[in-house]
């Protein structure tokens, strides 16, 4: 079970595969963006980008769905999901 504040969940994607970061990394932030979601990338590689993203829980399981068939040129294998509490200023 994921942690939520107002409705939100934050949590750490872990997206894993043969992933070529150069076109997935735009098409992530462009996948968040449609979807109203905040994201931010903590790490990318050919074969590892993990990303937090923030938003409601059904926008953010969209979000690892688009990501799990992403662009044609990545191949995904998995894609890990771990909660984040929120933190407050």
């Amino acid at each position: 079970m994921t942690e939520q504040y107002s409705g939100r969940t934050r949590e750490r994607m872990t997206i894993l595969g043969d992933l070529d970061a150069a076109s997935f990394l735009p098409w992530i932030r462009r996948h968040a963006a449609k979807l109203g979601i905040s994201q931010a990338i903590s790490h990318a590689s050919s074969n590892r980008i993990e990303l937090e993203v923030e938003g409601l829980e059904e926008l953010i399981d969209m979000m690892e769905m688009g990501c799990s068939l992403g662009p044609i040129d990545v191949w995904v294998e998995s894609i890990e999901r771990k909660s984040m509490k929120h933190e407050t200023a």
